[in-house]
């Protein structure tokens, strides 16, 4: 199971701004900020956290979600933020048959995705 994950960004006010309309549907927000960084979080402490500095370039972060209308939305929101499609809602049956996801590139560059595993009818 993993604790968090931090991210390298450009500009951590843009980024600030498009992970927290961008992440909004999945249940995050700023939980933390000092100069020249940011934690958001569903509940809890910050789990994901953005820091000043040089991207590292072609990072995947995958969020679960707890349904497919919330995938829907997240992508709805991270397009409406500034980020570019990367792969529209739907199953990812390659990966197996109830793989619902939803893909965008952050400002950085970063593939970002929300899934659900579960079906629904």
């Amino acid at each position: 199971m993993l604790d968090h994950i931090g991210l390298k960004v450009r500009d951590v006010p843009a980024s600030k701004a498009f992970y927290t309309q961008a992440l909004a549907p999945l249940g995050y927000a700023v939980m933390m900020e000092w100069e020249g960084g940011v934690g958001l979080a569903a509940a809890g402490k910050p789990d994901f956290w953005l820091g000043q500095g040089e991207p590292n370039g072609g990072v995947h972060v995958a969020f679960a979600s707890p349904d497919r209308k919330t995938v829907d939305a997240f992508h709805r929101a991270a397009l409406a933020a500034g980020g570019q499609d990367n792969g529209a809602p739907g199953l990812r049956p390659h990966y197996h048959p109830n793989y619902y996801g939803a893909f965008v590139f952050d400002p950085d560059g970063n593939n970002i995705e929300a899934v659900c595993h579960t079906a629904e009818g």
